[in-house]
């Protein structure tokens, strides 16, 4: 289960980085700023822009990574 944890997080990490850097190349530098201070802005900013930004995929990847964090977390208690 730990490393299902452990590859939950690193896919969550790349997920929210590929999200900042389309918030960078759609010129949203100040909302970029904000993803990367606050990484549940950039989560909320990728299912908004979903469709603009050409990466459904992405969010749909992210957001099962994240389940999959809190489920393993859980478990792991």
């Amino acid at each position: 289960m730990q490393i299902l944890a452990s590859l939950a997080s690193i896919g969550s990490l790349v997920c929210w980085i590929m999200t900042l850097i389309k918030m960078f190349q759609n010129d949203k530098v100040i909302l970029a700023i904000l993803g990367i201070l606050c990484p549940l802005w950039a989560f909320i900013w990728g299912w908004m822009n979903k469709d603009k930004a050409a990466h459904p995929k992405l969010m749909l990847i992210w957001t099962i990574c994240i389940v999959a964090g809190a489920v393993t977390a859980n478990s792991l208690q």
